[in-house]
């Protein structure tokens, strides 16, 4: 069953580009347009994997995150921050609320896919991280 993965931003044509890398690696990825929504979608579909924007309306991604790390369901879903944020407190805030890794736009697609896999890969190694139930 492939790995599904929700990507939050309210940037169109971004969110197009992830899905399209994603898909093309044969992962599921299941799209929202702003915070709230995004939200929504995670109790909803259930996704391995988030890919989650800072800047967006309704809720920024700071916020989803926190409600993400509060709920007993969410609070190991493995979220990536890609976000135009890219100042050194911006990066530690997201870490502070408990993103698992930081990345800034703008970015190479490829490299998101490398944490998205990296992420994966993490819980077929005996060696490796326990909480991503993927």
């Amino acid at each position: 069953m492939p790995l599904k993965v929700l990507v939050c931003d309210d940037e169109r044509h971004i969110v197009r580009l992830i899905q399209v890398n994603l898909e093309r690696q044969g992962y599921q990825v299941v799209t929202a347009f702003d915070g709230k929504e995004g939200l929504e979608k995670i109790r909803s579909e259930k996704p391995n994997l988030v890919v989650l924007d800072v800047m967006m309306p309704y809720m920024d991604g700071f916020e989803v995150l926190k409600n993400l790390r509060r709920e007993p369901e969410t609070e190991s879903l493995p979220v990536i921050m890609l976000t135009a944020k890219a100042q050194d407190k911006d990066v530690f805030e997201g870490y502070h609320y408990g993103a698992d890794m930081y990345l800034t736009k703008p970015f190479n697609p490829m490299e998101l896919v490398t944490f998205v896999k990296r992420i994966a890969q993490g819980n077929d190694d005996p060696g490796g991280p326990k909480r991503y139930d993927l």
